[in-house]
């Protein structure tokens, strides 16, 4: 009966183990997004998480929301000090997330400043 037990444990962390390293190590799709940054913040209660929105759109229907990881400081400074400006993304998307790590399934890994398409003289 013992054994058995020890067995079941040891299938269950084998199990969780493999998940959390499928869910970490193998994105869904990478790619790219640009538009207005309109949000940054640092929420949560007991897990603190970064979570961003930008506009796509000229009436601000299309918003993209994203999170970025507490490991990617270099990027929460740029997004801090970029708000309300054109932003272009570079992101990963994941099949799932942690409660730890955000909101979104989308996760920012780089930002640069675009100049808007919508500004005109």
């Amino acid at each position: 009966m013992k054994r058995i037990l020890i067995i079941i444990a040891a299938i269950g962390v084998l199990i969780f183990t493999i998940y959390f390293t499928f869910i970490y190590y193998i994105p869904y799709s990478e790619g790219y997004r640009s538009g207005e940054l309109i949000r940054m913040s640092h929420k949560g209660v007991m897990m603190k998480t970064w979570e961003g929105e930008i506009s796509q759109g000229v009436s601000g229907s299309q918003i993209f929301r994203f999170s970025v990881l507490d490991s990617d400081q270099k990027v929460i400074d740029q997004l801090n000090d970029l708000q309300g400006q054109y932003v272009k993304l570079t992101y990963v998307e994941r099949y799932r997330t942690f409660s730890w790590w955000g909101d979104s399934h989308f996760f920012v890994t780089a930002v640069q400043k675009e100049s808007s398409p919508f500004k005109y003289k």
